[in-house]
């Protein structure tokens, strides 16, 4: 059986309670017999892995895989991973240098399936990362199962410092933003940002996220993310605003029809 996440309450408050119990919480996650016999077959058989085929032609370990970089809803799209590992990192045109989710650029390169690159399933400390990072999603996918607002959180309490400190410029920064899901939703709504925002040109995006963060932060970069304090601000705005999405959508003119309609 798989560990249930507890959270009490929505928004800050919840997280708040997340915050305190997440050491505990955690701790019983990793615990849990799902858990512990995904890991168990993995490090007993990753070692025998030696091309992406054979990763993909083992749904076991492609599920553990593709988990660590949050992308279990691919499971099924084997040629397509295949292609991702097999092209790895190092050509400037492989599929996942050309994919805007970076998730896949990292996949690939955790594995170095890709021409001129080392293949590192039996670098043990390599696959330790991979179990870590194993761990960490599916408890964050398990809370998102209960809260999905509180996985995002916790998503990038744990890349946003990382991303703001990397060794590249400010654009590349906000493009690694743009191009993760969580992350992306995130400043989304914490910009205010209408749904129809990501259809527009990418450069024009860029540039309506640093308007819309300088007039909110007083700072268009990403590395000022680096600061707790600020990231902090992100949350908060992003809680709160996310709680009144979710107000707005239950008082809807649709739910209100339906609440006169059951006779509430």
């Amino acid at each position: 059986m798989t560990y249930q996440p507890v959270i009490a309450g929505t928004g800050i408050a919840g997280w708040k309670f997340l915050q305190r119990t997440y050491d505990a919480q955690f701790l019983a996650f990793k615990k849990s017999s799902a858990v512990v016999r995904d890991l168990d077959y993995f490090k007993e058989e990753i070692g025998n892995i030696t091309t992406a085929a054979d990763l993909v032609g083992n749904r076991r370990l492609l599920s553990v895989a593709l988990s660590a970089f949050g992308l279990e809803n691919d499971l099924n799209n084997r040629y397509f991973i295949q292609k991702v590992l097999e092209d790895g990192t190092k050509v400037e045109d492989s599929l996942a240098n050309r994919l805007m989710d970076g998730r896949y650029k990292k996949l690939s390169a955790a594995f170095g399936f890709g021409a001129g690159e080392a293949v590192r399933t039996s670098d043990p400390e390599a696959m330790a990362e991979i179990i870590s990072l194993y761990r960490m999603e599916r408890f964050e996918s398990a809370i998102g199962n209960v809260d999905d607002v509180m996985r995002i959180v916790l998503f990038a309490e744990r890349e946003l410092a990382g991303i703001s400190a990397a060794p590249i410029s400010e654009n590349a920064k906000w493009f690694t933003v743009m191009g993760s899901p969580p992350l992306r939703e995130m400043f989304e709504t914490a910009l205010r940002l209408p749904a129809a925002f990501g259809k527009l040109d990418i450069d024009r995006q860029l540039d309506i996220f640093k308007d819309k963060m300088a007039a909110f932060m007083g700072d268009s970069s990403i590395s000022q993310f680096a600061e707790p304090g600020a990231r902090e601000r992100l949350t908060t705005r992003f809680l709160a605003l996310s709680q009144v999405k979710s107000a707005s959508m239950a008082t809807s003119p649709a739910a209100n029809s339906l609440i006169l309609l059951r006779g509430y």
